[in-house]
């Protein structure tokens, strides 16, 4: 994975900390929230650095904090001052001009083939360096820079997880809705460098990260055969899961990547299985003559959340893996699907259907507090970014007569707010996304 991402990456990090009581924290809890100003200077270059590499690493880092809804972007024209990388800024002009956080920042060689980003974060009312790091990576995997940057602003501002330095596995489709062209892809958290990872031969559904990032486990058609295979990141080299003698689906990775929780068919009867990579053996969590499917694992991997007819409509129920007992969890109006533990352990995301109507949920893990984030004609699959602050979703619009079918991947936060598509080329249509954790 490293190989395909041509990276060396080190990381220094030299941290100013106040203990001041009124440094400057943002607020991401709660919604609508005033932005707080950010300004980013253009970056200083020395050397042979490409301008046009320095300038698309300022507007990375600007589109990754103003996306969060968090941050409002200084107008560049309305700068009092450049200040220099080893110099102080003028707080009260910054002040001025009702700038809250400062960047500064500086592009030069590193050797041969890499560069090395420096860059230090002010706080303009406490008039401090609150924090200052050095970054290189090889030049043809410079964007990065940006993402681990603009993550270490979020993290050290916001106190929470970064998810910028991260990607998307998700299903590119094309082609007319009677005959769409499935294939596997994936991208960075904001649509740049997708490239495909499955051919046009071959059905494929259901993508999802290891937690290492190493290998996607996805469900295949090969042969009109449904089965689990397993991507290798860094050699593209692809396995079948097994044969268990029955249609194989929805896998899902345990958080120590050791096994892979996947929905079987046998006997007519669909049940949750656990398969141990390392003895290649399966073992069945579920049992009935009911349809359970979607497992996700609990971060501390002592739980699973599922959906289940089992009590007559689907439902989401809760499995301890250790006992085997399982409870259901969702009683409200309509049917509830594809449940997705957040990193943190404190959520579960779902699907709901009710009213002719699907819509985007999240609560907690007693399936209480339920809160309704996004609703429209078909919409699924969420799936979370690092420090579960946002999801990843997809939504299909209803098509008039004689137009085609569009499907959005789209992201939003746990508050409902700041909603918006993640860009893809024209003609391909996302879906089943799965956000990765954070890139190693």
């Amino acid at each position: 994975m490293r190989k395909l991402l041509s990276v060396l990456m080190a990381v220094v990090s030299v941290l100013f900390v106040s203990n001041a009581r009124g440094e400057l924290h943002v607020d991401i809890v709660a919604g609508g929230v005033e932005p707080t100003s950010i300004a980013v200077q253009k970056f200083e270059t020395s050397g042979n650095v490409s301008n046009s590499d320095a300038k698309m690493l300022r507007q990375v880092v600007e589109a990754d904090l103003k996306r969060t809804g968090l941050f409002r972007i200084v107008n560049h024209d309305a700068f009092p001052e450049f200040v220099k990388m080893n110099e102080m800024p003028n707080f009260k002009s910054w002040d001025a001009i009702k700038t809250q956080a400062l960047v500064q920042a500086s592009l030069k060689p590193e050797g041969k083939d890499s560069y090395k980003l420096e860059f230090y974060l002010w706080d303009v009312k406490g008039q401090e360096q609150i924090e200052a790091q050095s970054l290189v990576a090889s030049k043809k995997s410079v964007r990065r820079l940006a993402h681990i940057m603009a993550d270490a602003i979020y993290e050290r501002l916001t106190g929470e997880i970064g998810y910028f330095d991260t990607q998307i596995v998700f299903i590119a489709e094309t082609g007319p809705v009677d005959n769409r062209v499935k294939r596997m892809a994936i991208m960075d958290q904001d649509g740049f460098g997708m490239r495909y990872l499955s051919d046009k031969k071959t059905f494929v559904m259901s993508p999802h990260f290891s937690p290492n990032m190493s290998t996607v486990v996805f469900l295949s058609y090969r042969n009109d055969d449904p089965t689990v295979w397993m991507l290798d990141l860094e050699t593209g080299d692809q396995t079948k899961l097994g044969s268990f003698g029955g249609m194989s689906f929805a896998p899902r990775f345990s958080p120590d990547g050791n096994r892979v929780a996947l929905s079987l068919v046998k006997n007519g009867y669909t049940n949750i299985y656990e398969y141990n990579i390392a003895e290649k053996s399966l073992k069945q969590l579920t049992f009935g003559n009911h349809i359970d499917t979607s497992p996700s694992y609990s971060p501390d991997g002592r739980y699973m959340a599922f959906n289940s007819d089992s009590t007559g409509s689907q439902q989401i129920h809760v499995l301890d893996l250790k006992t085997g007992k399982n409870k259901r969890i969702t009683f409200g109006a309509g049917r509830y699907a594809t449940p997705a533990w957040s990193p943190d352990g404190n959520y579960i995301a779902f699907t709901k259907i009710a009213d002719n109507t699907f819509y985007i949920g999240v609560m907690n893990t007693e399936g209480r507090h339920e809160k309704i984030l996004a609703g429209g004609w078909y919409m699924e699959a969420p799936s979370w970014a690092p420090g579960s602050r946002r999801l990843v979703y997809y939504e299909t619009e209803q098509a008039a007569d004689g137009e085609e079918r569009i499907s959005h991947i789209r992201s939003v936060d746990i508050t409902g707010q700041n909603l918006y598509d993640i860009e893809l080329k024209d003609g391909i249509n996302g879906v089943e996304p799965t956000w990765s954790p954070k890139l190693p």
